[in-house]
């Protein structure tokens, strides 16, 4: 069991047609990162800041 994770709000892209991405979640300082094939298995987590700089390089197609 994951405290942040439990009972977190995760979202999808709005890219997303299919359910083959990934899901957010949020909370202050901190964001988590999930499979939407496979929700019960491990997440990951990242700074706030760190996830909206990748972000950031992923909209600039830097990556």
């Amino acid at each position: 069991m994951d405290p942040f994770t439990d009972g977190a709000q995760w979202r999808t892209s709005s890219y997303t047609q299919q359910q083959n991405c990934v899901e957010v979640a949020d909370s202050p300082g901190r964001s988590a990162v999930r499979d939407t094939k496979h929700r019960m298995q491990a997440t990951l987590h990242f700074p706030s800041a760190e996830w909206r700089a990748f972000l950031e390089e992923v909209k600039r197609d830097q990556l």
